[in-house]
């Protein structure tokens, strides 16, 4: 059975939004670190939340 395609647009429910962030964020930096160490790439991630809170990966001392 496949997953349901869903809607990309922002989601009303502030809870919601914060879960969602942060399990996307974490699949983001996997994947990053996925495509540094794969293809032997310099990869550098900045990603701010709703509030201004930084979060960063670096797949060597680039930041």
């Amino acid at each position: 059975m496949a997953r349901e395609k869903i809607k990309i647009r922002k989601i009303d429910n502030v809870t919601a939004r914060q879960v969602t962030f942060s399990k996307r964020r974490r699949g983001l930096f996997k994947k990053a670190e996925e495509l540094a160490v794969l293809c032997d790439a310099e990869v550098a991630l900045l990603v701010f939340s709703a509030t201004g809170k930084l979060f960063e990966y670096s797949s060597s001392s680039v930041i």
